[in-house]
């Protein structure tokens, strides 16, 4: 990326804060780096300065990093957000999906995977670890066998046969598995998956049902 982008650590550990930083100084595309231990200076920060990304974490001691991020999202729509947090409970995944967190890490990510999660979400991707992939794919798994009686929502200007295999690949049914539940070919549902993938900008499957979820798309 051509242009620096200025992060925001938002966490109450010192030591990594400390690290945290560290990690990004070594970032090319890094500019400057702010820190807050509360959502409070969080929030004065980006009052005051030109935040493109925040590093949030949850167990914050004033407002947990939910309902911050929630304001934030709110007052600052276009600034993405990773939470990186040391625990996966379900409800809190959940919450951070509706709240419109851009990607959700565990504090044992490796710096250098790390580096390219965050360059990933500056240019528009979104990224969940694994548990949460598991979590959404748990949520979803009884969704396909009432297809009929679950509706999507006129998002992403997507077909009525899209809407359809958005549902089954959000239940995490193969394409092979589409292709017989809607009688259609395997070279169709291929065709109808990249499509789905293209309207809704992301890179894979289970990112379509993270942001299917995350944006209560499937009701």
């Amino acid at each position: 990326m051509n242009n620096k982008k200025n992060v925001l650590i938002v966490e109450d550990h010192a030591l990594t804060a400390f690290a945290l930083k560290t990690s990004l100084n070594t970032l090319d595309f890094c500019g400057e780096i702010f820190e807050a231990a509360c959502a409070s200076d969080a929030y004065k920060i980006l009052g005051k300065n030109k935040i493109d990304l925040i590093l949030m974490d949850l167990g914050l001691p004033d407002i947990d990093g939910v309902e911050a991020t929630k304001k934030i999202k709110q007052d600052t729509p276009d600034v993405k957000i990773i939470i990186l947090t040391s625990h996966c409970e379900k409800d809190e995944v959940q919450a951070c999906l509706e709240a419109g967190i851009n990607a959700y890490c565990t504090k044992d990510i490796k710096p250098d995977k790390l580096a390219d999660v965050i360059e990933d979400v500056l240019a528009g991707s979104m990224y969940f670890d694994s548990s949460v992939s598991d979590f959404v794919m748990q949520k979803t798994s009884n969704i396909g066998a009432g297809i009929d009686k679950i509706s999507v929502k006129d998002c992403y200007n997507l077909t009525h046969q899209e809407k359809r295999v958005l549902i089954l690949l959000s239940s995490g049914f193969s394409n092979q598995q589409i292709a017989k539940k809607l009688n259609i070919s395997i070279n169709t549902t291929k065709v109808h998956v990249c499509s789905i993938l293209q309207k809704m900008e992301v890179e894979d499957r289970t990112q379509a049902a993270i942001k299917a979820i995350r944006e209560n798309i499937i009701v």
